[in-house]
């Protein structure tokens, strides 16, 4: 079991702003590099309930990746690999204290973690009774396992299946 303190908070117009301003703190180099950065995951959804954590998916073209992890590490980012999910590329930090915690991912233009990333968001984006239903079973589970990321994960699987099949990923 992974403890870790999950909380999830009703939906913040502040993510958007937060998203940009980590955007903004990367750089004009690292931006000069990139086909585009992607805010995804839950924060990225308005209306939707979400851990407080800005997701970013910065897309390269595939031959850029070595360039850009030296970009990142200058920028006090650490690369931790896939983390077990093939072309997407896991970057940690520490000392940001100025930004939103955040997790920041590199996939290349094909990725097919990036394709599921955009996919799933923009579903659920023209989706509101998908968004009402996922931020409640969201909610419920950080309140069911407020200290068992695992078991979190595991309660709102369901629902992410659901809207897996329905937006076509599954």
């Amino acid at each position: 079991m992974r403890t870790q303190n999950v909380v999830v908070e009703k939906w913040n117009p502040k993510w958007k702003e937060e998203f940009e301003k980590i955007v903004e703190s990367l750089g004009k180099e690292i931006i000069q590099n990139v086909i585009k950065i992607e805010h995804v995951g839950s924060t990225s959804v308005e209306g939707m309930s979400a851990k407080p954590i800005i997701d970013l998916d910065i897309v390269i073209e595939n031959d850029k990746f070595l360039i850009l992890k030296k970009l990142l590490e200058d920028k006090g980012y650490v690369h931790e690999g896939d983390l077990g999910i093939r072309d997407r590329e896991a970057f940690s930090y520490i000392n940001k204290n100025d930004l939103m915690t955040h997790h920041l991912y590199v996939c290349p233009k094909d990725s097919e973690e990036l394709f599921k990333h955009i996919t799933f968001r923009n579903y659920l984006r023209q989706h509101s009774d998908l968004v009402d239903e996922y931020s409640k079973v969201k909610e419920k589970a950080a309140v069911l396992f407020p200290d068992n990321i695992d078991k979190y994960i595991e309660y709102k699987s369901g629902v992410i299946e659901k809207i897996y099949n329905q937006c076509g990923l599954l």
